[in-house]
């Protein structure tokens, strides 16, 4: 995959999922803005091993509408240009119907906020910006929970990810003639900082017995296909959604 000459800009790219995308990414030479809010660390670790001038870093609290589209401009004017927007970014809060009305809402909404209504501004703003250049692509990353459901302590973040599939399927169809593109990587649980809560709950065993491969998936099992997508190998593939759940679920 030649990504030379691509900038990109990277959401929640200081662990997990968000951080192997972007390593594989500068390995096949994209210039990339890592994004993060609380894991400074992890996001400088892309910079010191690829440099400054393959990364520029960028701080933003994805509840703040303001530091949303501040974090799109702030990148643009650091790579002067770009061509893909991976949006990664998330959050994976358990509250059960168990809990108090006002405390289970104030999660409802933060999850949105974070999982989906910051993605839906940074939808907007690289629209605005894909549709002067003629030119974009927009990867979501969503999750199998949008089709298959989650359980009842993760509301939320299932709502959140099929909002998610929704508007990645209508930016494909309604922004094609600008030669844009847009497309969905729904990963099935993967062995991340995010999934450890779950697995300290329930256990690796139970995990286990809903894939039909005998191992969970890892995050660099989903990162070069977001780099073959960035590259326009696919991009009359705009619209799709690709499963990366070990056969866990399949729609």
């Amino acid at each position: 995959m030649k990504l030379q000459g691509q900038n990109i800009l990277v959401t929640g790219a200081s662990r997990g999922i968000g951080f192997a995308i972007a390593d594989h990414l500068l390995q096949h030479g994209a210039r990339v803005g890592v994004h993060y809010n609380s894991g400074k660390a992890g996001a400088e670790t892309l910079s010191t091993r690829y440099g400054n001038d393959k990364v520029c870093v960028h701080k933003a609290d994805l509840a703040n509408r303001e530091e949303v589209t501040g974090l799109f401009n702030e990148v643009l004017h650091s790579l002067g240009s770009l061509q893909t927007l991976v949006l990664n970014a998330g959050v994976f809060i358990p509250h059960p119907t168990e809990m108090e009305v006002g405390e289970w809402y104030r999660i409802w909404k933060q999850t949105l906020a974070i999982n989906l209504d910051a993605a839906g501004l940074l939808t907007k703003v690289a629209l605005d910006y894909f549709k002067k250049k003629q030119e974009g692509r927009i990867i979501y990353i969503g999750s199998r929970a949008a089709f298959r459901g989650e359980t009842e302590e993760y509301l939320a973040y299932a709502a959140s990810k099929g909002g998610l599939t929704s508007l990645a399927r209508s930016v494909a169809r309604s922004f094609g003639k600008y030669n844009i593109k847009a497309f969905v990587i729904a990963p099935g649980f993967t062995r991340t900082a995010m999934a450890e809560q779950f697995i300290g709950e329930y256990g690796e065993a139970r995990v286990l017995e809903e894939l039909s491969l005998n191992e969970l998936t890892e995050a660099t099992d989903i990162a070069p296909l977001v780099s073959f997508m960035a590259s326009g190998a696919m991009d009359h593939a705009t619209g799709t959604t690709i499963d990366i759940n070990a056969g866990s679920y399949i729609h």
